[in-house]
Protein backbone atom coordinates (compact mmCIF):
# COMPACT_ATOMS: atom_id res chain seq x y z
CA UNK A 1 0.00 0.00 0.00
CA UNK A 2 1.19 3.64 -0.81
CA UNK A 3 2.28 6.09 2.12
CA UNK A 4 -0.03 8.73 2.21
CA UNK A 5 0.35 11.19 4.54
CA UNK A 6 -2.01 14.26 3.70
CA UNK A 7 -5.47 14.00 2.28
CA UNK A 8 -8.56 16.41 2.13
CA UNK A 9 -12.03 14.64 2.62
CA UNK A 10 -15.78 15.88 2.88
CA UNK A 11 -18.02 14.86 5.81
CA UNK A 12 -21.94 15.59 5.97
CA UNK A 13 -23.70 14.60 8.93
CA UNK A 14 -26.93 13.44 9.02
CA UNK A 15 -29.68 16.05 9.53
CA UNK A 16 -32.26 15.59 12.21
CA UNK A 17 -35.60 14.03 11.95
CA UNK A 18 -39.14 16.40 11.91
CA UNK A 19 -41.27 16.70 14.77
CA UNK A 20 -44.74 14.71 14.53
CA UNK A 21 -48.03 16.82 14.78
CA UNK A 22 -51.16 14.37 15.71
CA UNK A 23 -53.42 13.88 18.15
CA UNK A 24 -55.19 10.84 20.43
CA UNK A 25 -57.74 9.16 18.84
CA UNK A 26 -58.64 6.40 20.84
CA UNK A 27 -61.95 4.83 21.57
CA UNK A 28 -63.62 6.46 24.68
CA UNK A 29 -61.01 9.64 24.71
CA UNK A 30 -63.62 11.83 22.97
CA UNK A 31 -60.99 14.62 22.90
CA UNK A 32 -57.66 13.44 22.72
CA UNK A 33 -54.63 15.86 23.50
CA UNK A 34 -51.88 16.39 21.13
CA UNK A 35 -49.38 13.29 21.01
CA UNK A 36 -46.73 14.40 18.27
CA UNK A 37 -43.29 12.56 19.24
CA UNK A 38 -39.97 14.51 18.49
CA UNK A 39 -37.86 13.62 15.29
CA UNK A 40 -34.71 12.22 16.37
CA UNK A 41 -31.06 13.58 16.20
CA UNK A 42 -29.33 13.27 13.08
CA UNK A 43 -26.07 10.53 13.05
CA UNK A 44 -22.22 12.41 13.41
CA UNK A 45 -19.34 11.56 11.90
CA UNK A 46 -16.09 10.46 13.84
CA UNK A 47 -12.30 9.57 12.58
CA UNK A 48 -11.19 6.38 14.82
CA UNK A 49 -7.78 6.20 15.60
CA UNK A 50 -6.70 2.60 14.72
CA UNK A 51 -3.40 0.90 15.36
CA UNK A 52 -3.01 -1.02 12.46
CA UNK A 53 -3.17 1.58 10.21
CA UNK A 54 -0.02 3.59 9.08
CA UNK A 55 -1.22 5.76 5.95
CA UNK A 56 -3.64 7.67 4.70
CA UNK A 57 -3.98 5.40 1.59
CA UNK A 58 -7.69 4.37 2.51
CA UNK A 59 -8.99 8.23 2.32
CA UNK A 60 -7.65 9.37 -0.62
CA UNK A 61 -10.12 7.32 -2.84
CA UNK A 62 -12.79 7.70 -0.38
CA UNK A 63 -13.42 11.06 0.34
CA UNK A 64 -16.67 11.91 0.91
CA UNK A 65 -18.40 10.57 4.23
CA UNK A 66 -21.77 10.35 5.09
CA UNK A 67 -23.75 9.78 8.10
CA UNK A 68 -27.69 8.56 8.57
CA UNK A 69 -30.32 10.97 9.18
CA UNK A 70 -32.36 10.93 11.98
CA UNK A 71 -36.28 9.72 11.83
CA UNK A 72 -39.37 11.37 12.01
CA UNK A 73 -41.28 11.86 15.11
CA UNK A 74 -44.57 9.59 14.93
CA UNK A 75 -48.15 9.82 16.63
CA UNK A 76 -48.41 8.35 20.60
CA UNK A 77 -45.45 10.31 21.52
CA UNK A 78 -43.61 7.77 19.60
CA UNK A 79 -39.63 9.46 18.81
CA UNK A 80 -38.29 9.34 15.84
CA UNK A 81 -35.12 7.10 15.53
CA UNK A 82 -31.49 8.62 15.99
CA UNK A 83 -29.60 8.55 12.74
CA UNK A 84 -26.61 6.11 12.24
CA UNK A 85 -22.88 7.55 12.91
CA UNK A 86 -20.10 7.25 10.66
CA UNK A 87 -16.80 6.03 11.95
CA UNK A 88 -13.97 6.29 9.90
CA UNK A 89 -10.63 4.51 10.81
CA UNK A 90 -7.27 6.73 10.64
CA UNK A 91 -3.91 6.22 11.90
CA UNK A 92 -2.24 7.15 14.98
CA UNK A 93 -1.20 10.98 14.77
CA UNK A 94 -3.50 11.96 12.68
CA UNK A 95 -3.65 16.01 12.80
CA UNK A 96 -7.84 17.54 11.40
CA UNK A 97 -8.04 20.80 9.91
CA UNK A 98 -10.64 22.42 9.08
CA UNK A 99 -10.51 23.75 5.20
CA UNK A 100 -12.45 26.58 5.73
CA UNK A 101 -11.25 28.31 8.43
CA UNK A 102 -7.47 26.84 8.44
CA UNK A 103 -8.74 25.85 12.26
CA UNK A 104 -7.24 22.75 14.60
CA UNK A 105 -10.38 20.33 14.66
CA UNK A 106 -8.26 17.80 16.69
CA UNK A 107 -5.62 15.15 16.55
CA UNK A 108 -6.02 11.18 17.18
CA UNK A 109 -3.10 9.66 19.09
CA UNK A 110 -4.48 6.57 20.56
CA UNK A 111 -6.03 3.45 19.68
CA UNK A 112 -9.63 3.42 19.58
CA UNK A 113 -9.58 7.09 20.31
CA UNK A 114 -13.01 9.13 18.69
CA UNK A 115 -13.04 12.06 17.48
CA UNK A 116 -15.77 14.37 16.20
CA UNK A 117 -15.46 15.91 13.35
CA UNK A 118 -19.43 16.58 12.27
CA UNK A 119 -22.18 17.01 14.64
CA UNK A 120 -25.60 15.58 13.53
CA UNK A 121 -28.18 17.85 13.15
CA UNK A 122 -30.97 17.86 16.39
CA UNK A 123 -34.84 16.36 15.88
CA UNK A 124 -37.34 18.53 16.19
CA UNK A 125 -40.19 18.63 18.52
CA UNK A 126 -43.03 17.31 18.32
CA UNK A 127 -46.24 19.09 18.74
CA UNK A 128 -46.76 17.31 22.38
CA UNK A 129 -44.30 19.96 23.16
CA UNK A 130 -46.46 23.14 22.76
CA UNK A 131 -49.18 21.98 24.95
CA UNK A 132 -49.85 24.70 27.60
CA UNK A 133 -53.20 24.95 29.89
CA UNK A 134 -54.01 28.09 27.42
CA UNK A 135 -52.87 25.86 23.71
CA UNK A 136 -54.06 22.69 24.49
CA UNK A 137 -54.46 21.50 20.57
CA UNK A 138 -51.22 22.87 19.14
CA UNK A 139 -50.65 22.49 15.43
CA UNK A 140 -46.86 23.64 15.79
CA UNK A 141 -43.94 21.72 15.53
CA UNK A 142 -40.35 21.82 14.08
CA UNK A 143 -38.34 20.45 11.68
CA UNK A 144 -34.98 18.97 11.91
CA UNK A 145 -31.79 20.90 11.57
CA UNK A 146 -29.35 20.09 9.23
CA UNK A 147 -26.32 18.25 10.15
CA UNK A 148 -22.73 19.68 10.14
CA UNK A 149 -21.01 19.81 6.94
CA UNK A 150 -17.40 20.41 6.63
CA UNK A 151 -14.22 20.10 4.58
CA UNK A 152 -11.47 18.64 6.20
CA UNK A 153 -7.52 18.15 5.60
CA UNK A 154 -5.95 15.27 7.68
CA UNK A 155 -2.35 15.44 8.02
CA UNK A 156 -0.37 12.35 9.16
CA UNK A 157 2.48 13.06 11.97
CA UNK A 158 3.41 9.53 12.58
CA UNK A 159 3.99 8.27 16.26
CA UNK A 160 6.95 6.63 17.05
CA UNK A 161 9.57 6.20 20.03
CA UNK A 162 12.55 7.05 17.66
CA UNK A 163 13.11 8.78 14.43
CA UNK A 164 16.68 8.13 13.12
CA UNK A 165 17.88 11.15 10.71
CA UNK A 166 20.35 11.24 8.52
CA UNK A 167 21.83 12.37 4.59
CA UNK A 168 20.74 10.42 2.04
CA UNK A 169 22.23 6.79 1.68
CA UNK A 170 23.69 7.10 5.46
CA UNK A 171 22.26 3.59 6.28
CA UNK A 172 18.92 4.24 8.08
CA UNK A 173 17.09 1.65 6.31
CA UNK A 174 19.52 -1.17 6.97
CA UNK A 175 19.77 0.22 10.52
CA UNK A 176 16.31 -0.20 11.33
CA UNK A 177 16.30 -3.62 9.12
CA UNK A 178 19.11 -5.15 11.84
CA UNK A 179 17.50 -3.45 14.73
CA UNK A 180 13.65 -4.55 14.21
CA UNK A 181 13.72 -7.26 11.47
CA UNK A 182 11.45 -4.62 9.45
CA UNK A 183 12.10 -5.12 5.62
CA UNK A 184 12.56 -1.31 4.55
CA UNK A 185 14.13 -1.17 0.66
CA UNK A 186 17.79 -0.76 0.47
CA UNK A 187 20.17 0.13 -1.89
CA UNK A 188 23.54 1.26 -2.45
CA UNK A 189 22.41 5.03 -4.10
CA UNK A 190 20.38 8.20 -2.24
CA UNK A 191 16.23 8.46 -1.81
CA UNK A 192 15.90 4.89 -1.37
CA UNK A 193 13.84 5.86 1.32
CA UNK A 194 10.30 7.17 -0.30
CA UNK A 195 8.16 7.14 2.96
CA UNK A 196 9.07 6.54 6.22
CA UNK A 197 9.39 2.64 7.47
CA UNK A 198 8.83 1.41 10.78
CA UNK A 199 9.64 -1.29 13.15
CA UNK A 200 9.48 -2.48 16.08
CA UNK A 201 12.33 -3.20 19.11
CA UNK A 202 11.62 -5.58 21.48
CA UNK A 203 13.03 -6.47 24.54
CA UNK A 204 12.11 -9.22 27.19
CA UNK A 205 9.56 -6.54 29.03
CA UNK A 206 9.37 -3.43 26.29
CA UNK A 207 9.03 -2.95 23.29
CA UNK A 208 9.73 0.56 21.22
CA UNK A 209 8.16 1.77 17.48
CA UNK A 210 11.69 3.19 15.56
CA UNK A 211 10.90 5.23 12.74
CA UNK A 212 13.37 5.72 9.15
CA UNK A 213 12.97 9.01 8.27
CA UNK A 214 13.69 9.80 3.96
CA UNK A 215 17.25 11.25 4.07
CA UNK A 216 17.22 15.42 4.34
CA UNK A 217 19.64 17.27 2.32
CA UNK A 218 21.23 20.92 3.09
CA UNK A 219 18.11 22.93 1.98
CA UNK A 220 14.88 20.29 2.94
CA UNK A 221 13.53 23.10 5.35
CA UNK A 222 13.27 25.44 2.38
CA UNK A 223 11.42 22.50 0.10
CA UNK A 224 14.53 21.12 -1.84
CA UNK A 225 14.59 16.90 -2.10
CA UNK A 226 12.35 14.69 -0.22
CA UNK A 227 13.28 15.91 3.47
CA UNK A 228 10.26 18.45 3.39
CA UNK A 229 7.23 16.32 3.43
CA UNK A 230 8.87 14.47 5.70
CA UNK A 231 10.45 16.20 8.33
CA UNK A 232 6.82 16.55 10.06
CA UNK A 233 7.38 12.88 10.89
CA UNK A 234 9.80 13.45 13.32
CA UNK A 235 7.75 16.06 15.36
CA UNK A 236 6.27 13.13 17.73
CA UNK A 237 9.02 11.34 18.29
CA UNK A 238 10.42 10.84 21.86
CA UNK A 239 14.29 10.30 20.97
CA UNK A 240 16.48 11.05 17.75
CA UNK A 241 18.91 9.20 16.25
CA UNK A 242 21.28 10.75 13.84
CA UNK A 243 22.50 8.05 11.44
CA UNK A 244 26.09 9.46 9.65
CA UNK A 245 27.89 7.74 7.13
CA UNK A 246 31.43 7.39 8.37
CA UNK A 247 32.49 7.48 4.75
CA UNK A 248 31.33 10.74 4.12
CA UNK A 249 32.66 13.29 6.58
CA UNK A 250 30.15 12.39 9.45
CA UNK A 251 30.96 15.65 11.05
CA UNK A 252 29.50 18.23 8.22
CA UNK A 253 27.12 15.80 7.57
CA UNK A 254 25.81 15.88 11.40
CA UNK A 255 26.13 19.60 11.23
CA UNK A 256 24.36 19.88 7.90
CA UNK A 257 21.43 17.92 9.83
CA UNK A 258 21.66 20.11 12.83
CA UNK A 259 20.97 23.22 10.47
CA UNK A 260 17.77 21.77 8.56
CA UNK A 261 15.86 20.85 12.12
CA UNK A 262 17.14 24.33 13.34
CA UNK A 263 15.21 26.00 10.28
CA UNK A 264 12.40 23.47 10.06
CA UNK A 265 11.40 23.56 14.10
CA UNK A 266 14.17 24.78 16.29
CA UNK A 267 12.55 23.35 19.35
CA UNK A 268 13.69 19.82 17.88
CA UNK A 269 16.98 20.78 19.03
CA UNK A 270 15.89 20.27 22.54
CA UNK A 271 15.14 17.07 21.69
CA UNK A 272 17.01 13.93 23.16
CA UNK A 273 19.08 12.62 20.83
CA UNK A 274 22.34 10.04 20.07
CA UNK A 275 24.97 9.57 17.64
CA UNK A 276 25.62 6.82 15.56
CA UNK A 277 28.15 7.11 13.09
CA UNK A 278 27.53 3.97 9.96
CA UNK A 279 29.58 1.84 7.88
CA UNK A 280 32.73 1.49 10.21
CA UNK A 281 33.27 -1.02 7.83
CA UNK A 282 34.62 1.13 5.09
CA UNK A 283 36.89 2.94 7.18
CA UNK A 284 40.03 2.50 9.45
CA UNK A 285 39.87 5.30 11.61
CA UNK A 286 36.72 6.48 14.04
CA UNK A 287 35.97 10.39 13.09
CA UNK A 288 35.80 12.48 15.61
CA UNK A 289 32.57 15.31 16.29
CA UNK A 290 33.11 18.50 18.54
CA UNK A 291 30.74 19.14 21.25
CA UNK A 292 29.27 15.35 21.10
CA UNK A 293 30.36 12.74 23.69
CA UNK A 294 28.89 9.16 24.17
CA UNK A 295 28.88 8.42 20.15
CA UNK A 296 28.56 4.92 18.89
CA UNK A 297 30.67 3.62 16.20
CA UNK A 298 28.66 0.60 14.09
CA UNK A 299 28.43 -1.22 10.58
CA UNK A 300 24.35 -2.05 10.39
CA UNK A 301 25.46 -3.77 7.56
CA UNK A 302 28.53 -6.23 9.81
CA UNK A 303 25.54 -6.23 12.84
CA UNK A 304 28.91 -5.16 14.35
CA UNK A 305 27.80 -2.64 17.44
CA UNK A 306 24.05 -3.37 17.54
CA UNK A 307 23.65 -4.60 20.84
CA UNK A 308 25.31 -1.78 22.20
CA UNK A 309 23.25 0.75 20.32
CA UNK A 310 19.72 -1.47 21.27
CA UNK A 311 20.94 -1.33 24.87
CA UNK A 312 21.54 2.49 25.03
CA UNK A 313 18.20 2.57 23.18
CA UNK A 314 16.41 0.55 25.79
CA UNK A 315 17.96 3.35 28.53
CA UNK A 316 17.01 6.21 27.17
CA UNK A 317 13.43 5.08 26.12
CA UNK A 318 13.04 3.26 29.77
CA UNK A 319 14.42 5.26 31.62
Amino acid sequence: MRFIDEVTIRVLAGSGGSGCVSFRREKFVPKGGPDGGDGGNGGSIYLVGNLHLATLADLEYHVFYRAGKGGNGKGKNMHGARGESKEVQVPLGTDVYDVETGEPVGSVLEDNQRLLVAHGGRGGRGNARFATSTHQAPREHEEGTPGEKRKLKLVLRLLADVGFVGLPNAGKSTLLKALTHAEPRIASYPFTTLSPNLGVLRDEWLSFTLSDIPGIIQGAAEGKGLGLRFLRHIERTRLLVFVLAADEDPANAYQTLLAELASYNPELLARPRIVVVNKMDLVSKKSRIAGEKGILYISALKGDGIEGLKKRLTERLAG
